[in-house]
């Protein structure tokens, strides 16, 4: 997997967002864009909601590139208050 995501990003489909807390990584996501659609993969956190900042990152520049689709793959109410499904 860590070759095939490797190579997905240096094609420019796989990205990533980490999120930095006093210099250190406390939280992130990864995910593949094909199109104008970003299929999440995989989301942690070591600080408490910090995978969620970093996933308001990701939306907020996916609006800005034009992207209209993020496929999270399991619905919670944390996405669900974020706007329609």
């Amino acid at each position: 997997m860590i070759k095939a995501y490797g190579e997905l990003h240096r094609l420019g489909i796989a990205h990533s967002v980490e999120v930095n807390w006093e210099g250190q990584l406390v939280g992130g996501l990864y995910g593949v864009a094909l199109g104008r659609l970003f299929h999440g993969e995989s989301m942690f956190h070591l600080k408490a909601d910090a995978s969620k900042v970093g996933f308001a990152t990701l939306v907020a520049r996916l609006q800005a590139c034009g992207y209209f689709l993020i496929d999270c793959q399991v619905p919670t109410p944390h996405l669900s208050a974020s706007g329609p499904s």
